[in-house]
């Protein structure tokens, strides 16, 4: 059997944690910050974790990184 291959743009984007959980940075942060509100951008900061139905459809691009 062949393998499988991960998909380039997943492992450029999201990691794994040691509990299995999908890590990836914050959504709505690269423009538009003038229009964002003081606490929007605060509490976009750092990294977040997907939720379970979209973990799912990327732990999928990334078979090995389980």
């Amino acid at each position: 059997m062949p393998k499988m291959k991960t998909k380039s743009s997943a492992k450029k984007r999201f990691k794994m944690t040691a509990t299995g959980k999908v890590k990836t940075g914050q959504a709505g942060k690269r423009h538009g910050m003038i229009k964002r509100t003081t606490k929007f951008i605060r509490d976009a900061r750092g990294t977040t974790t997907l939720s379970a139905p979209d973990a799912k459809i990327v732990k999928g691009y990334m078979p090995y990184d389980r």
